[in-house]
């Protein structure tokens, strides 16, 4: 009988070098097909990063290439669990850790359907035009690539209709309530002038670097689009949404009436806070922070000697003249001033800040009236647009001059745009984190930057320190009536009373807010969630460090690894700690 000779010593050695550099590969390359699969899927958000290789495309919406990327979600996720993270570095097996957090979360996620919900009164289908302001439209084929997308759009719409007729029949249909706001946003597509098309817009200010005779050209293809493509697609959209679906869409409004509601809403729960936390838990930690801003917000109505109770101090915040402006143009003034205000004190909190910068632009008109007070859209990773702070300026007699402030220091620096920016320009992270993120962090972060605006010499007046509280206010209350809503039972309207008792948010702001939570179950919590975990890491480390607290030192580490679930980012900065 042969022996098998013994292995040299050297390759002995060398085997666990060998297995790790195996390891390392064949995870890499997972990760880079797993990112190129993502782009190829999800043509919009690919050129939103300046990736123009599918600048002609959306993403197909069939049941079959919905059927087809949860497969490739799985197999990717078989061939992660045939790596052994022990193999790889420190660094990889944290990537590793959360590209399968990310694979697990969207194979669960699939399972409940919520794809066959593809429209809200927020966006959808119903206003495809505004993708182009989030695009680079600065070249001839910048425009012939849009040119080309707007020609199909109605492939993308008859996808959506063959997604709603599915959900109809399957018991998988919005709330009414929302449902009853779409029509209008689809009015605005039938013209009958393609001048006056929401997608001639992106025709009408072309850059000069475009010469006279292509303008006319491309303003010329873009009138024919509209006119034979877009148009009528929009018509049998519009019969379908008002003769079939919109009188099929349910009566009640909580996730938990959906089928299997109720763990849907757990996940959801689980998902956006990163957390254990069930609902009943997040139901009662709001009312505990309501509870205790409500205190902080009547010392400051002490302060200013109002002769009234705490609601009629909210009634005169909501109706007084001196607290509004009388026209968007100076709405969107003080805006931009208070930008400009903040931008130069970063420095004071932090060591390391973002290369690209950020602008200032007005919600599009055609869904001002139906969205929120204000949004952020990200930088393109390219360098070829910086990002934008988005403010409402529809109807300014209900945008308090008092929350100018908080919600700038939130949306833009050191807010999103800080924290957004600069976890893109973190070369040494894989493209699934340096892009994308965990909401209890992003959103904690932008909750707990409303906070800094005392270090930026803002919220001088009790007014602006009422706004600072309002806000925060406004993100307790989000945990109080989501978890009501889509778990507990409450109706729409308890949940408009419960958030007009308690911040001096206006009423149209207020219904806005709780049908954007009906509309997105779970979102809502991550805020509040993500905040107070923040709070609580710079507490620590303020009793440990003592004097030795350096907060521009926190805030770097804190972002330096970008947008992390809560659990993960508390063991970072206890290691940070442990060194320091």
């Amino acid at each position: 009988m042969l022996k098998t000779p013994p292995l040299p010593m050297l390759v002995l050695l060398l085997l666990p070098a060998l297995s790790q550099a195996a390891a390392t590969e064949d995870f890499h390359a997972l990760l880079n097909e797993s990112w190129q699969q993502g782009l190829q899927d999800n043509p919009v958000f690919a050129s939103q990063l300046g990736d123009r290789r599918y600048n002609t495309e959306w993403r197909d919406e069939s049941p079959e290439a919905y059927a087809e990327r949860q497969a490739r979600q799985r197999a990717f996720l078989d061939r992660l669990r045939l790596i052994t993270a022990a193999d790889l570095s420190v660094a990889d097996q944290l990537n590793y850790d959360l590209f399968r957090r990310e694979l697990q979360d969207n194979i669960e996620g699939y399972s409940f359907n919520n794809h066959l919900l593809p429209i809200n009164q927020r966006g959808g289908v119903q206003s495809l035009e505004s993708t182009a302001e989030r695009l680079r439209l600065q070249t001839v084929q910048d425009y012939e690539d849009w040119l080309e997308r707007m020609s199909k759009v109605p492939e993308v719409i008859e996808q959506t209709m063959a997604l709603q007729e599915r959900g109809r029949r399957e018991g998988y249909m919005p709330p009414k309530i929302l449902m009853q706001r779409i029509p209008q946003q689809i009015a605005q597509q039938l013209t009958e002038d393609a001048t006056t098309s929401p997608f001639f817009g992106a025709f009408q200010a072309m850059p000069d670097s475009i010469p006279e005779d292509e303008r006319v050209r491309l303003q010329a293809r873009a009138k024919e689009i509209i006119e034979k493509d877009i148009v009528p697609a929009y018509r049998r959209f519009d019969r379908y949404f008002e003769e079939s679906y919109l009188p099929d869409s349910r009566d009640t409004i909580g996730a938990s009436e959906l089928p299997n509601g109720k763990a849907f809403y757990k996940y959801r729960t689980r998902s956006y806070t990163t957390t254990g936390m069930t609902p009943d838990e997040v139901h009662r930690l709001g009312l505990a922070e309501v509870e205790r801003i409500r205190a902080a917000m009547q010392l400051i109505i002490d302060e200013l000697e109002f002769d009234g109770s705490f609601s009629e101090f909210l009634q005169f915040l909501r109706n007084d003249p001196q607290f509004y402006f009388d026209n968007p143009d100076d709405l969107f003034e003080a805006y931009l001033a208070t930008s400009k205000r903040i931008d130069p004190e970063i420095v004071k909190l932090f060591g390391k800040l973002p290369r690209m910068p950020y602008g200032l632009r007005p919600i599009p008109d055609n869904i001002a009236p139906d969205t929120t007070t204000a949004y952020y859209s990200r930088p393109a990773a390219d360098g070829s647009r910086a990002g934008f702070y988005y403010v409402n300026l529809y109807r300014p007699e209900v945008r308090p001059k008092y929350e100018i402030e908080v919600l700038s220091v939130h949306e833009a620096v050191p807010g999103h745009h800080l924290q957004i920016a600069l976890q893109m320009e973190l070369g040494d992270l894989p493209e699934f984190r340096r892009y994308s993120g965990f909401t209890a962090f992003t959103e904690g972060w932008g909750l707990y930057s409303e906070s800094l605006g005392y270090d930026l010499g803002l919220y001088q007046d009790p007014y602006s320190r009422f706004g600072a509280l309002t806000y925060e206010m406004w993100r307790a209350v989000r945990l109080v009536v989501d978890t009501g809503m889509h778990y507990k039972g409450w109706s729409r309207q308890q949940a408009i009373d419960f958030f007009k008792d308690n911040a001096a948010k206006t009423e149209l702001d207020i219904v806005n807010e709780i049908d954007r939570y009906i509309a997105w179950p779970g979102q809502a919590l991550a805020y509040k969630i993500g905040q107070l975990k923040i709070l609580e890491l710079r507490k620590r480390a303020e009793v440990q460090l003592g004097d030795r607290f350096d907060i521009r030192a926190f805030h770097d580490e804190l972002l330096g690894g970008g947008a992390l679930p809560l659990e993960v980012l508390e063991a970072r900065m206890d290691r940070w700690l442990a060194q320091q």
